[in-house]
């Protein structure tokens, strides 16, 4: 029987949210219903808000999130009623070519729910990354779904579905990051402090933090970069290569999504280094570098989709580093709020003094 929870709902472009009643169906063949306990205010959903992502309003708002299953529908296996799950945006299919060939996370054919969930008058909704989870329940293919370690915080564990996995797998997984290595972090948000603390995991020698907020480089220091760099009074790229024997670091991970930082990334790079995009651009940014630098400095350029993470690996591992002390996830919640308080954490996300805002239930 579909059940009536409150969620927020961003119903036109740039309007405040509003808590709405929603309509959650029963689950069908593959779905999962979720009682979400904790979930992350991202800048995604900021932009869903914003009609940056699509115009597909209205939107479910929500998809940083952790909780537990409550029901499933017919053909589930992955989870049962009672686990402790994260929730991921990407659950991968296992049939299509990236699959086929051993790398899931990867996935060109990634899936959701089938049905949709609606607003009291039947108005489907556009659940935020297929999730939708500022909402007392919602729900989810059921692949969304990765069962880890209950005794974790959920507001913590909820983060590593989307910001906090984006940065630390855009070190470890899309970077490569090894031991000994320089590592530069241009943009020390939420996404790029958790680069900081992946780059550290992987045993960076050097962590290279750049940022024009001095209070976002004393938190990137706290979480193990050896070195701050103010770019508002200090060229990064003179900086970085300065820290690092004149010639660039290793690894450079833009964390911001415009073409200015992301030349600064490309040029503050060892000859043969990586950079790494996982900051997310608007649609109309472009960049314009000289095609014989891209060739004579080599290495590589990458991009970074949700870390190239595999939620089924990489969720319950970084629990267990969590539950051991070694990876700091209470670190990123700034602040715990009500679903009521949503639009306000917007709001505080301009101000650059959060990382995250988290929804608890």
């Amino acid at each position: 029987m579909a059940q009536q929870v409150q969620g927020v709902v961003a119903r036109a472009k740039g309007e405040p949210v509003a808590i709405e009643t929603i309509v959650v169906p029963d689950p069908g063949p593959g779905e999962a219903v979720v009682r979400v306990q904790a979930c992350g205010v991202c800048h995604t959903d900021l932009h869903y808000r914003e009609g940056g992502i699509n115009d597909d309003f209205p939107f479910l708002l929500g998809h940083e999130a952790a909780g537990v299953v409550e029901s499933v529908g017919d053909g589930v296996t992955e989870v049962a009623p009672g686990d402790f799950v994260i929730l991921n945006w990407r659950a991968v299919c296992g049939q299509c070519r990236a699959c086929l060939r051993g790398r899931p996370q990867y996935c060109f054919d990634t899936h959701n729910a089938k049905q949709k969930m609606t607003l009291l008058d039947g108005t489907e909704l556009s659940p935020a990354l297929g999730i939708g989870a500022f909402a007392e329940k919602t729900l989810v293919a059921a692949g969304q779904c990765t069962k880890v370690d209950p005794a974790a915080s959920p507001a913590a564990a909820g983060l590593l579905g989307c910001g906090v996995m984006a940065g630390i797998g855009a070190a470890i997984n899309t970077g490569n990051v090894g031991r000994g290595d320089s590592v530069a972090v241009i943009g020390c948000g939420g996404v790029g402090n958790a680069a900081v603390v992946g780059a550290r995991l992987a045993g960076a020698a050097k962590i290279i933090a750049v940022d024009i907020d001095d209070k976002k480089l004393e938190t990137a220091k706290g979480l193990g970069a050896t070195h701050t760099v103010n770019s508002r009074s200090a060229d990064p790229i003179e900086a970085v290569r300065e820290l690092t024997g004149g010639h660039g670091a290793d690894v450079v991970i833009e964390a911001v999504g415009r073409p200015e930082t992301y030349e600064q990334a490309f040029y503050a790079r060892d000859l043969a280094g990586t950079v790494v995009l996982v900051g997310v651009p608007t649609p109309d940014m472009r960049i314009d570098l000289p095609l014989l630098d891209v060739f004579g400095r080599g290495g590589a350029l990458k991009s970074s989709w949700y870390g190239d993470c595999l939620p089924s690996r990489d969720f319950p591992m970084l629990i267990d580093l969590y539950q051991q002390g070694r990876l700091d996830l209470d670190a990123f919640v700034t602040e715990t709020i009500a679903l009521a308080d949503v639009e306000k954490a917007f709001e505080r996300m301009h101000h650059g003094d959060v990382l995250r805002s988290v929804v608890v239930f």
